[in-house]
């Protein structure tokens, strides 16, 4: 019999252990008739980080080769990241999930949105009749969840709007939960947000318009956020963009980024579960969701919940093992420093080990 040994301080209960793994999977019993076992790695032990918010596949003209995929995605991994959320891809990535070195991948199928009223190339793109319709089709193409774009800029308004009116919206989500799929939807804005929570959204991504009344609704409801602050930062661009053309749009995006904070700690205090995406893929990067869990913890957030966001607890969320109990998959990465008391040691994991295997 062969093993991989490794020692440390496990997390979330930081317990130093000895953990074996064996045929992929976690044991912290020696395997009886192990003459010896590699040490593979030693140092803080880590369940596998979670981008709750990527799109593998995606760039700023739309899908990608195959070869760029397995480039973002091993960027990914490298950065400690094994399992994947997709946020919404033009791209078909199942093949991801064959491949043993390849981060887990949830995905979500193709973004849906109001026609001519999102990005170039990213979404499959309806009229409200049709919105229902395009859940069930993405529901179908994904790994249950399916991605709506809850709002965007109105050319006719000048202004941020709602995508799709409150009973398209309750008919789609209505369409995926009877499929056994979950939503969640793109939302900057504070227009939006009520219609979806009517209708029993799961998930919502960036979530800059929250108010307080929102925010109650999630927790009663149980409606997650992930708030990607790292692409919200990138607000003022969009205000200089809209300088001239549609000045009310850039007035309320710049509004969006002056509260932005304000909403984030609304959110952790009202006890919002929160979770941890990169936004990665089109005009953001790939292999950095350290990044994203340093600017969460920046604005506020505890280091504990930040780091638990991007792994035990994300992997929870996803219906992943949390934790790194006897039995379970081993996806787990090493650091030579305790995270809990100083992210910026996510820059440098020693190991990754990925189904049971070291991979970086």
């Amino acid at each position: 019999m062969s093993a991989l040994r490794f020692s440390g301080p496990v997390l979330p209960d930081g317990e130093p252990r000895e953990v074996y793994v064996v045929d992929g999977r976690v044991t912290y019993e020696r395997p009886p008739g192990l003459v010896g076992a590699e040490t593979a790695g030693e140092g803080w032990i880590v369940p596998g980080l979670v981008d709750a918010h990527n799109h593998l596949g995606l760039a700023d003209g739309g899908a990608v080769d195959d070869a760029e995929i397995e480039r973002t995605a091993v960027a990914d991994r490298d950065n400690g990241v094994l399992l994947t959320r997709d946020c919404g891809s033009p791209a078909d990535t199942r093949w991801v999930q064959d491949r043993e070195d390849l981060p887990r991948l949830i995905r979500c199928g193709r973004h849906v949105a109001r026609t001519r009223r999102y990005l170039r190339n990213y979404a499959q793109e309806v009229e409200p009749d049709g919105l229902a319709d395009a859940v069930a089709e993405q529901a179908a193409a994904g790994d249950g969840w399916v991605k709506l774009v809850g709002d965007w800029i109105s050319r006719e308004e000048g202004d941020l709007a709602p995508s799709f009116p409150a009973d398209a919206v309750a008919a789609a989500i209505g369409v995926a939960h009877a499929q056994g799929a979950k939503v969640t939807a793109h939302c900057f804005g504070a227009d939006s947000l009520g219609p979806l929570l009517d209708a029993g959204i799961d998930c919502i991504e960036h979530g800059t318009g929250l108010s307080e009344a929102h925010l109650a609704r999630m927790v009663d409801q149980g409606v997650a956020l992930v708030p990607t602050v790292l692409q919200t930062s990138k607000f003022p661009e969009f205000v200089a963009a809209a300088q001239g053309k549609f000045p009310a749009y850039g007035a309320t995006m710049e509004a969006l980024f002056r509260t932005r904070r304000e909403v984030l700690m609304a959110a952790y205090d009202a006890g919002v579960a929160m979770y941890v995406g990169s936004d990665g893929g089109g005009s953001a990067r790939h292999g950095v969701l350290h990044e994203e869990i340093l600017a969460m913890a920046a604005m506020g957030l505890p280091n504990e919940y930040v780091l638990g966001a991007a792994s035990w607890r994300g992997r929870a969320w996803l219906g992943w093992n949390p934790g790194l109990d006897e039995g379970d998959p081993a996806d787990f990465v090493i650091y030579p420093r305790n995270p809990v008391e100083d992210l910026s040691v996510l820059t440098e994991p020693s190991r990754v080990v990925l189904r049971g295997r070291v991979v970086a």
